[in-house]
C-alpha cells in the first residue's frame, strides 16, 4: 500500500467499511469497549498509533493495544467511548480524528466485546500520555503488518471453537491477540479500498 493523498485513501476506506453489514455482538457477561484505530500518514507510509499499557491498569497489563476502553454511562455511543478514552489515555483530542467507520465487533477471552473505530489523523498533534495507563506510544507502519513474513499464527480455543491468534514482533514488542486481529481486519478492508 503506497501512501497517497489522504482524502483519496479516506474515501476508499470509508466506502470499503460501509459496503458490508458490520458484525455486531452481544454476549451475556461481556463488557462493551471501544478502541480507536488511529491511522497517520507520516514519514512516507501510513502508520498505526498503538500504546503499551502499564502494569498499573486493571486488565491487559503491559500489552500493546489501541487506545480505548470500557463504555461509560455518559458516553453518547461507542464512537464517543473510543474518542473519550483516547483523550484520557494519550491526550489526542477528538477534533484531530476523522472517524472513517467501524470494524466488526470482536469478543475477547477476558470478557470484552471490542468495537474498533477507524480514524484518520492528518496531522498528529503533540500527545500527553497518561503515565498511569500508558507506558509508551508506538508508531508502526501498516506495511509492516501487510508483509506476511512479519507475522505468525497459532490456533487457540475460545468459546468452544478454534480461532486464529496472530503475533507480530516489532523491535522489543509483541503485538498479538485482539490488537493483532483488529489490524488483520483493517488490512482486509484496506485491500478492498
Amino acid at each position: 500500500m503506497k501512501p497517497g493523498h489522504i482524502q483519496l485513501f479516506r474515501t476508499a476506506l470509508a466506502s470499503a467499511l460501509a459496503s458490508r453489514s458490520r458484525n455486531l455482538l452481544s454476549l451475556d457477561g461481556f463488557d462493551r469497549a471501544g478502541v480507536l484505530v488511529p491511522i497517520i500518514q507520516a514519514r512516507g507510509d501510513y502508520e498505526l498509533l498503538l500504546t503499551k499499557r502499564t502494569d498499573n491498569v486493571e486488565t491487559h497489563k503491559g500489552q500493546i493495544s489501541f487506545p480505548g476502553g470500557m463504555v461509560d454511562t455518559n458516553d453518547v455511543d461507542i464512537v464517543d467511548t473510543a474518542l473519550r478514552e483516547t483523550m484520557e489515555e494519550i491526550g489526542l483530542r477528538r477534533e484531530a480524528v476523522d472517524v472513517v467507520g467501524l470494524l466488526d465487533d470482536l469478543p475477547t477471552p477476558t470478557g470484552f466485546i471490542i468495537t474498533p473505530i477507524v480514524g484518520l489523523i492528518e496531522t498528529l498533534p503533540s500527545l500527553s500520555p497518561n503515565a498511569h495507563e500508558v507506558a509508551e506510544v508506538l508508531y508502526v507502519p501498516l506495511s509492516f503488518f501487510a508483509d506476511a513474513r512479519n507475522g505468525r499464527m497459532e490456533m487457540r480455543e475460545f468459546r468452544g471453537k478454534q480461532h486464529e491468534v496472530w503475533y507480530y514482533e516489532t523491535g522489543q514488542h509483541t503485538i498479538w491477540g485482539a490488537t493483532a486481529m483488529i489490524i488483520r481486519s483493517l488490512l482486509k478492508k484496506i485491500a478492498k479500498a
